[in-house]
């Protein structure tokens, strides 16, 4: 018989009510208890490579680590975020780079597979965003090194979360760089620049390798002063240009420094260009007062080194111009003592020169000071004063003397001129009872930033003092 109705109570046992369907809905307390894993067409789920079965408990890795990458030293591996890499640098350097558009939280794990990264090291590129903080590769050079690496941020870039037997996580960079004639020594190359140029930086860089550059600065020396005939007196020496040097021995190596040396004064550079200025040495001058016998400034950066005074003509008699080093004093016979010109003008530490020498009234001129000590003054030592001796470095990788002053001319009833200072400061002029001069004031020694010597006086003829000898710029740093 056909059944026409079911009776209210006949669906009593069903979990699942008339009303729920007609709602199209299921609630929650329809779907109370659990579901039995054997239920399930899986049984277990794999997060990162690892296995794990259903309702058991375990570890998820951070990474899934990846065959062994042996090194062949022409190509690299290019990291993906959630892997690990066993490294082999076994036959040769490696590099791996990290991706180049991280996202917070990505983690890449590095192995050295056979202790052999302090042989053959293994590089972290940046790709184009920090490590550590720091726009610079890492350089992994320790043997059995781990590490885990985490992106952060724009600013800090990765950083190391996990580090096992690293000794230095950022890569050694070294300062390179075009610019003068360039020589090395050793690790240690070398700039000379004896005109006006520029120092171009490619390569800045960084602490762990070397970013700083030792330099030497010398100006242009003074020209020495004139001398007029008919005037008993002579004139002054030219002052040396100022000397400036800077030394530290794990920017530039061991060498012998001058005694003016600025200690741990090297200077921190970057990828850029910087002009080089190399002072020409003071013209030689005319018979006259105030001559443009100064020395020209020499620079690099923020090194300025002052050009040296010039040195007094006799008509009238005058002193010595300030500068590096000054300019030697004329002497008279009817006046009082004339000073030479103030040395280290501007002041700098350690100075960059000393003061001209005095002319002493009836008993000679004075001579140009030097970098390494002030000029004679007239009658000491000799009857016109010496020029101040110059200093010695090695900067440029032989022993080479810089900044001499000029020698003071020799005077009329006062025997013998001035001889140059050590590092190409020019002799002074002698003179004769003819036409003739026996000698004009030597120039300054070129590219030594030396003073140049005086002029004679004579009853026949007027003479010229030297000009200065023009500067020179000396750059150094460790490149590898």
């Amino acid at each position: 018989m056909a059944i026409s109705k079911i009776g209210s109570k006949a669906l009593v046992d069903c979990s699942v009510a008339a009303v729920d369907i007609e709602d199209n809905s299921i609630t929650s307390a329809k779907l109370a208890g659990s579901i039995a894993n054997a239920k399930l067409a899986n049984s277990s789920i794999t997060v990162n490579g690892t296995s794990v079965s259903l309702g058991a408990s375990g570890s998820i890795p951070a990474v899934s680590w990846q065959s062994v990458v042996t090194a062949d030293g022409s190509t690299g591996t290019t990291a993906v975020a959630g892997n690990g890499y066993f490294i082999d640098t076994t036959s040769a350097a490696h590099t791996i780079t990290l991706p180049s558009s991280p996202s917070a939280g990505d983690t890449i794990a590095i192995k050295d597979y056979a202790g052999t990264f302090g042989t053959n090291n293994l590089t972290i590129g940046r790709n184009g965003n920090n490590i550590q903080g720091a726009a610079n590769d890492s350089l992994i050079s320790t043997n059995r090194a781990s590490l885990t690496l985490v992106y952060v941020d724009a600013t800090k870039g990765w950083l190391y979360a996990v580090e096992s037997n690293v000794a230095d996580l950022q890569q050694a960079l070294y300062v390179a760089a075009t610019g003068g004639t360039i020589t090395t020594s050793g690790n240690f190359k070398i700039h000379t620049f004896t005109g006006d140029g520029c120092f171009v930086v490619s390569c800045g860089g960084n602490a762990v390798g070397n970013n700083k550059v030792d330099y030497l600065v010398v100006a242009g020396g003074g020209g020495g002063g004139s001398a007029r005939t008919g005037c008993s007196s002579g004139a002054g020496g030219g002052g040396a240009g100022g000397f400036r040097e800077s030394y530290t021995p794990a920017v530039s190596g061991p060498y012998t420094a001058s005694p003016l040396k600025a200690s741990c004064g090297a200077l921190t550079v970057t990828a850029t260009t910087y002009p080089v200025t190399v002072g020409a040495g003071g013209g030689a001058p005319s018979c006259g007062p105030n001559d443009p016998g100064q020395g020209n400034n020499s620079v690099f950066s923020t090194i300025t080194s002052a050009g040296g005074g010039a040195g007094a003509n006799n008509n009238p008699a005058d002193g010595g111009a300030p500068g590096g080093s000054g300019g030697g004093g004329s002497n008279s016979y009817s006046d009082s003592n004339i000073n030479g010109g103030s040395g280290n003008t501007p002041p700098v530490s350690p100075p960059q020169g000393s003061p001209g020498g005095n002319g002493v009234y009836s008993l000679g001129v004075g001579g140009g000071g030097g970098a390494g000590g002030c000029a004679g003054t007239g009658g000491s030592p000799s009857a016109n004063g010496n020029g101040g001796p110059g200093v010695t470095t090695s900067i440029s990788g032989s022993p080479t003397s810089y900044a001499g002053g000029g020698g003071g001319g020799e005077s009329t009833a006062v025997g013998g001129a001035g001889t140059g200072g050590s590092g190409g400061g020019g002799d002074g002029g002698t003179r004769c009872g003819s036409s003739l001069p026996v000698r004009q004031g030597e120039a300054g020694t070129a590219n030594t930033g030396g003073g140049g010597g005086a002029g004679a006086s004579g009853p026949q003829r007027d003479q010229t003092g030297g000009a200065g000898g023009k500067g020179i710029v000396i750059i150094r740093y460790k490149y590898q």
